[in-house]
């Protein structure tokens, strides 16, 4: 171990498995390609709250937040209190947060390598950092992608699709996986967006390569339990993986740029598929609705697809889909952002900008007009209101409602543009960031 400027340096001299990585794309053998990395101890501490947002979209994977505090439901004094401001390398990458801990997945220029970060809930101050080298150039951005974490693992996904697992209090290494590499996955256009997943234990992956779409990967050693074959010419798209149970299965949804499907839980094996989404960029997640439909959208324009919803129905012992509502990105298609079902209704911002309410039926019950246009900035529900906010790190409190657009308040928070990354909210905290910059605000009430 090195010591050096007041830190701990540990390097990581050899990973397991690396002995029989294969030939770059070859896709032949399940050994982690080896890049060398970096531990570094910091000086910050984890604070004593016991929060979570412990992966993309929160635990229960709907981006709503649900808390017996009472939050702030209005700005009029100036907006909610800055706790505390970090820098950051160019990107979107939102923030996961555990038991005081929040973890990003952030990009050294300087250095040409991903680090993932652990920082304090209570001032942002790093406590480690894990660092491997890759060379990326500008693509819009770098880093893209929310860890998941859990009390022994945390999980990033790189913009160059390298999968790493991480001791979640120690930062120590434990696995890393590179899809391109091993599993031939095509790197999408503007990197990675794919957010991982751990579930039961397992980190769920979608390399969607020329023979595996999706895997499951025991946190633990590294070993991959299953894989799911390619349904054919399918490739990663933006979308991330998301659990779904229904008629006594477990399963996970996934976007690729085939259509949407579904796999076991238990092992990989397809449960159903559904080919009229074939999107070529294909951003937000699948919104899943209880017990048995499925929301996607997009808002791209490719083949006038703009939101679809799936309902599953039992057949025998499989599951067949069938289509409630089909269409275009006119009507509504979200670019960006993962909509947000919350009471009967599905929120979320369309390809004009304007924050808009559906029923189930695929109506639009109600738009915030053009006086009101958010751009591609995220959103969230958080005890009945509607946390958004625009390019340009303006944020509005909306309330959550059918009723129509009622505007209860609204702050400037960040500076920067580009202010694109998911939200994460933990004990009445909550953590934005612009293109350059993360920082984390008091939303409780005073």
């Amino acid at each position: 171990m090195l010591h050096w400027m007041g830190t701990d340096v540990e390097l990581e001299p050899r990973l397991p498995g690396a002995d029989n990585a294969p030939a770059r794309g070859s896709g032949a053998q399940a050994g982690p390609v080896k890049i060398e990395g970096v531990l570094t101890t910091m000086g910050g501490a984890a604070s004593g709250d016991k929060g979570s947002w412990s992966r993309f979209r929160g635990d229960n994977f709907d981006a709503v937040y649900k808390t017996d505090d009472t939050l702030q439901r209005e700005w009029s004094g100036g907006g909610p209190s800055l706790l505390w401001s970090v820098e950051m390398g160019e990107g979107f990458a939102g923030a996961a947060i555990l038991d005081g801990r929040v973890y990003v997945l952030d990009y050294d220029r300087e250095g040409k390598a991903d680090v993932v970060r652990c920082l304090s809930l209570g001032d942002g101050k790093d406590i480690w950092r894990y660092s491997y080298p890759v060379d990326l150039k500008r693509w819009h951005g770098m880093s893209r992608t929310v860890p998941a974490v859990t009390d022994k693992y945390v999980v990033t996904i790189g913009p160059k699709c390298h999968v790493t697992c991480l001791d979640s209090q120690t930062g120590k290494f434990k696995w890393m996986y590179n899809l391109v590499a091993e599993f031939g996955s095509k790197v999408p256009q503007w990197y990675t967006a794919q957010c991982p997943l751990i579930d039961n234990g397992r980190a769920i992956i979608a390399p969607a390569g020329k023979e595996v779409l999706m895997m499951a990967v025991d946190c633990e050693t590294g070993e991959i339990v299953w894989k799911s074959p390619s349904p054919g010419k399918w490739e990663m798209s933006h979308s991330s993986v998301v659990p779904m149970e229904f008629s006594g299965k477990r399963f996970y949804v996934y976007c690729g740029t085939g259509g949407v499907i579904a796999v076991s839980a238990a092992d990989g094996k397809v449960v159903w598929k559904d080919t009229q989404w074939r999107m070529l960029t294909s951003v937000p997640t699948p919104v899943i609705i209880a017990p048995d439909r499925v929301v996607v959208s997009a808002g791209y324009g490719q083949f006038d697809l703009g939101c679809m919803m799936l309902r599953l129905v039992a057949e025998g012992d499989g599951v067949g889909v069938k289509t409630e509502f089909l269409h275009s990105a006119e009507v509504f298609g979200s670019i960006q952002q993962t909509p947000v079902f919350y009471d009967g209704h599905i929120y979320g911002v369309g390809i004009d900008k304007q924050l808009a309410c559906l029923d189930l039926e695929g109506n639009v019950v109600w738009r915030s007009s053009s006086a009101n246009k958010f751009g591609h900035g995220p959103y969230m529900i958080a005890n009945g209101t509607i946390y958004i906010m625009d390019d340009d790190g303006l944020m509005r409190i909306v309330e959550a409602s059918a009723g129509g657009y009622k505007e209860l308040g609204s702050a400037k928070v960040l500076d920067g543009h580009e202010s694109w990354a998911p939200m994460a909210m933990a004990n009445g905290r909550l953590i934005v960031r612009d293109l350059t910059k993360m920082i984390c605000l008091d939303i409780r009430a005073k």
